[in-house]
């Protein structure tokens, strides 16, 4: 079984973090991005694209953004996120996306280092950002 990434998250001003995260979905797979060990937030693990929602916008706004700047895909968010993590600092809705426009490729190599397709057994193996990820993916894939 794999670990999860131990980094503590610090508040910016004590402010909850809105975060927007796309399981992109394909064929009993599910992608995940591997952070780079530099990143500020969750170094060298594996986890969901996404990113923060900037002041002012959506957070299915700020996902189909982020999943632009960071795989060069235009995301098709439909409804309500799927899910939703929450931590001590921060709050992530989850959307499970099978519609998007374009391959999804690594076009932010100083946030990730690599990209994967992965069913649930293949992610559990995996050093994580957040250790319900198996979970989620295990309900999203079925």
């Amino acid at each position: 079984m794999g670990d999860t990434c131990k980094t503590e998250v610090v508040a910016h001003g004590g402010s909850l973090h809105v975060v927007a995260a796309g399981l992109l979905r394909r064929g009993g797979r599910g992608l995940l991005l591997h952070r780079v060990s530099t990143r500020a937030w969750y170094p060298d693990c594996w986890d969901l694209p996404g990113g923060h929602v900037q002041d002012g916008e959506s957070p299915d706004a700020a996902l189909c953004r982020e999943l632009r700047e960071e795989l060069g895909v235009g995301a098709v968010i439909e409804g309500a996120p799927f899910t939703q993590v929450r931590g001590r600092d921060f709050r992530m809705d989850i959307w499970v996306v099978d519609t998007w426009v374009g391959e999804p490729a690594n076009v932010e190599p100083t946030e990730h280092d690599a990209l994967a397709w992965l069913n649930h057994e293949e992610m559990t193996a995996l050093r994580l950002a957040d250790a319900r990820l198996p979970a989620i993916f295990e309900a999203a894939l079925r």
